[in-house]
């Protein structure tokens, strides 16, 4: 039988946040956190294989993973640990052991989201894309779907196209200016895509989206907007355009 995949970002931002917890307990599957956190994570609307899931992301197993980030933790640990903690591991214990509210915020918002039932759904829906299956972005692919699920939404979209026809008489790629309507003719009137400007620092599970909050732009500036969404905007994709 296969193994069980690799920890995910998200997973590791949850473990890494009980982990650091002052009141998290002993690390042992007796402790009533652990046995939640894996509750939790064997819920996540991640796209993972799961070829034993008796096992996956078991009791033992988070405890295991708790176990590793021991080794890792010279400053607040004097013992061993267990060995085998990932490069992901590593590389997450050395980005968050100093910012330890920012994942707490982050590891709030992921939990927040996943036990919405119906955000939870919205979410499994959002097909996976570059960010998603390289496990990429900063806060996690279940923000990063949920800052699509916030753009997609279809009440707010419509009014967002309506107010802009009514004050520009056109929809225009704020980034490019591509209009849709004029190189398609009838059957790319009314066609644009939404970006949702919040930083996905920023993003939590009770965002109301408004208007100002949206950009219309077009397919391939969305995808430029999305590929590097920690740090672009559309003003500075824009600039970047007009540089070049």
């Amino acid at each position: 039988m296969k193994s069980n995949p690799k920890w995910h970002r998200d997973e590791i931002i949850l473990a890494l946040d009980l982990y650091f917890s002052p009141d998290r307990g002993s690390v042992d599957s007796k402790n009533p956190k652990i046995i939640a956190l894996s509750n939790l994570l064997r819920s996540l609307p991640l796209d993972l294989e799961r070829p034993d899931p008796i096992k996956f992301r078991n009791v033992n197993g988070v405890a295991r993973k708790l176990a590793n980030f021991m080794s890792l933790d010279k400053k607040n640990y004097s013992g061993k640990g267990l060995e085998g903690a990932s490069k992901l591991d590593k590389l997450l214990f050395e980005e968050f052991i100093d910012k330890k509210a920012q994942l707490k915020k982050l590891a709030v918002e992921i939990t927040k989201a996943v036990t919405d039932p119906l955000i939870k759904e919205e979410i499994f829906k959002i097909e996976e894309d570059e960010q998603t299956t390289q496990d990429s972005v900063e806060e996690g692919s279940i923000l990063y779907k949920l800052h699509k699920v916030r753009e997609r939404a279809a009440a707010i979209i419509k009014l967002k196209k309506e107010a802009t026809l009514k004050k520009e008489g056109k929809l225009i790629c704020e980034v490019c200016g591509f209009d849709f309507h004029v190189s398609y003719g009838d059957i790319g009137k009314g066609f644009i895509e939404c970006h949702h400007r919040t930083p996905l620092s920023s993003i939590t599970a009770s965002t109301k989206t408004s208007l100002k909050d949206l950009a219309l732009v077009c397919s391939n500036c969305h995808r430029m907007l999305h590929k590097d969404i920690n740090v672009l905007s559309v003003e500075g994709l824009r600039e970047r355009m007009m540089r070049r």
